[in-house]
């Protein structure tokens, strides 16, 4: 007989003898079996060590070993509601629910002579504190951050919008991951079209597993093409921001085990913001969104267009004669931009590994390294270290991380086909990038650059 059919015996041996089937209690030593006797009849208690807070039960149990048989009540659900004083207490009578539950941290309870399981779900996870993001900072706002506990997260969030329309719906996807999502949500200002595509989209991925968790959940809502690096989601590690977005009727997503958010639906407007341009006055506002919005162009068109003056000296004005290159160009300039775009991604990639505390020594040795030797070695142009630099600084303007990487690849193939076919191919580079933002489209298949919520 399947799992989802198995209804739970009378005889306390049978549901025992079915526990021990479907699960490796024998096996896995954090699986525990704690067999007592509650009112004259056996019990088993059974529960996942580590997910169990010891006080609660401790008073439950003491609880239930001061029970005599004549105050044992007829059924499971008599004993939870008149015996048991704890808050969170439910009864099963199928094993779906109860193997889930044991899995998830719950305690089950098994009572000779009843014919449902009790489920205490006095369970608690190891969490990390509520610090500040990282990546994700604001001069004067809150100094708090998503964890990976669901349940903290959704308590950040209810903490913010004291609203009866906030909604958290909980699914769960995967056969065997049973990762638990939640969509957070305005019942009175989110788009429906949008809320029942994707609550269709989670019930047909149930037999998928979320294998890297919040990654592979953005692959099975929206099957990207390869070729446009731009993100379809925002995210952030920021209640605040995420109250933000559910307030003007967006839906966030939150994924158990994952410390940041998606938001739904989203655009090119909404992923270069970031939580300063609401904490100060809408002027200082306006004029640092004005300004990341130049900055994040620049730095992908500034390298691309050093190429083509260079390429066309005739171009250049006498009073910005200055930016040519005086010094000889041994290696041809294209390459040497190609080669920095390597180097700089290869310091990053180094930064991550690299111990804190060596961090800053290495960090300057890199820098005199990649600048003045350089130079005077002949391998790079002072001009070309100039601008090089500028663009990797400047990426950080705008804090998602694959917005950077997407106008990376844009860059890049701006310069190979300048390199190429000169400013034909320039004009043809920038058309294939405004192509690639306006024609994007989201989960909603609304356009990347106009998203109407309602």
């Amino acid at each position: 007989m399947e799992e989802q059919s198995m209804k739970v015996s009378k005889i306390i041996q049978e549901n025992i003898a079915y526990i021990n089937e479907v699960l490796p209690v024998k096996e896995s030593f954090d699986i525990i079996e704690r067999d007592m006797i509650i009112g004259g009849r056996e019990s088993c208690f059974f529960f996942i060590d580590g997910f169990m807070k010891d006080e609660v039960m401790s008073k439950v149990m003491d609880t239930l070993f001061k029970l005599t048989p004549e105050q044992m009540p007829k059924t499971s659900t008599e004993l939870s509601r008149t015996m048991i004083s704890y808050v969170e207490i439910d009864t099963f009578s199928e094993f779906d629910g109860i193997i889930k539950n044991i899995l998830s941290g719950v305690a089950c309870l098994f009572v000779d002579g009843y014919e449902s399981c009790i489920a205490i779900d006095c369970r608690t996870y190891p969490a990390r504190s509520v610090d500040e993001p990282a990546q994700d900072k604001s001069l004067r706002g809150s100094r708090d951050g998503f964890v990976e506990t669901i349940v903290f997260n959704t308590a950040l969030i209810r903490r913010r919008i004291r609203d009866p329309h906030l909604t958290m719906k909980m699914m769960e996807i995967g056969k065997s991951s049973r990762t638990d999502v939640t969509l957070c949500y305005m019942t009175d200002r989110v788009n429906q079209d949008l809320l029942n595509l994707l609550i269709q989209k989670f019930e047909q991925m149930r037999e998928h597993d979320l294998k890297m968790n919040q990654q592979t959940l953005a692959e099975l809502l929206f099957k990207r093409k390869w070729y446009n690096p731009f993100p379809k989601f925002k995210y952030t590690e920021r209640p605040d921001t995420a109250a933000a977005c559910i307030m003007e009727g967006k839906i966030v997503i939150l994924v158990d085990n994952s410390p940041s958010v998606m938001i739904l639906p989203t655009s090119i407007f909404d992923i270069i913001e970031e939580a300063n341009d609401y904490y100060f006055p809408t002027l200082t506002g306006i004029y640092l969104k004005i300004s990341r919005s130049i900055i994040t162009i620049m730095t992908v068109f500034l390298t691309p267009l050093f190429l083509l003056f260079m390429q066309n000296p005739e171009w250049i004005p006498d009073v910005f004669d200055f930016v040519l290159v005086r010094n000889t160009i041994n290696i041809p300039l294209y390459f040497q931009l190609l080669l920095l775009e390597l180097a700089i991604d290869g310091l990053r990639l180094a930064a991550l590994n690299t111990p804190s505390m060596l961090s800053t020594p290495l960090s300057v040795i890199a820098g005199i390294v990649m600048g003045e030797f350089s130079v005077q070695s002949g391998w790079f142009n002072s001009e070309v270290m100039l601008y090089m630099a500028f663009v990797a600084v400047a990426n950080y303007t705008q804090p998602n991380f694959e917005l950077g990487y997407a106008l990376k690849f844009m860059r890049l193939l701006l310069l190979t086909l300048t390199a190429l076919f000169n400013w034909i191919g320039f004009a043809v580079g920038c058309i294939i990038i405004v192509c690639s933002v306006c024609f994007n489209r989201t989960v909603s298949g609304r356009s990347y650059l106009n998203i109407r919520l309602n």
